[in-house]
């Protein structure tokens, strides 16, 4: 049986300039492959305390957050809004240094979640000029351009997403 073909290119989202969006494109093609992996979810997984390692579900909420911070922190240079704080956990890490834990929640509320924080993420990008994409902003501790914050962003989503097919692995093989 032929499996279907796939479609493997970048499709730019709508922006001011096209470097931006193919960026966020490059953002899309990651945020799908995350839900995708998500469709497989057994829902007793999603709390499951993985030894050594993080929920699912605080992974979830973890990439949102670091999506806000990196946003406001590095790109726009401000704090991030009320209206956006929100979707976010109390904290990213706890006083031990680990993820802060969030549980409890169904599925559907960190997909929410993931998606309101995307986009405001997105429509916050799409208005960026071409000069204030490639200019670095100067922070305490580094340099830093828009554009490679959206490079690390598709890396840590991906990172993660990995952390949570590693979880459901180990969760199928717990619950046999």
């Amino acid at each position: 049986m032929n499996e279907p073909r796939r479609n493997l290119v970048i499709t730019p989202l709508p922006a001011a300039t096209p470097e931006v969006g193919r960026w966020l494109g490059v953002l899309a093609d990651t945020r799908a492959r995350t839900l995708e992996t998500l469709e497989e979810l057994d829902p007793a997984a999603l709390d499951w305390p993985v030894p050594g390692g993080n929920a699912i579900g605080t992974l979830l909420a973890h990439i949102a957050a670091i999506e806000m911070d990196w946003l406001y922190a590095e790109i726009l240079e401000q704090e991030i809004p009320p209206q956006v704080l929100v979707y976010l956990p109390e904290a990213v890490r706890d006083a031990e240094g680990n993820l802060f834990v969030v549980a409890g929640l169904p599925l559907e509320e960190h997909l929410a979640r993931l998606a309101a924080t995307r986009a405001i993420f997105v429509s916050e990008l799409q208005r960026l000029s071409r000069d204030d994409f490639y200019r670095p902003r100067s922070l305490p501790q580094y340099d830093v351009t828009p554009e490679w914050v959206l490079h690390h962003l598709a890396h840590h989503e991906a990172g993660h997403r990995s952390d949570i097919l590693t979880v459901m692995r180990e969760f199928a093989c717990y619950r046999r």
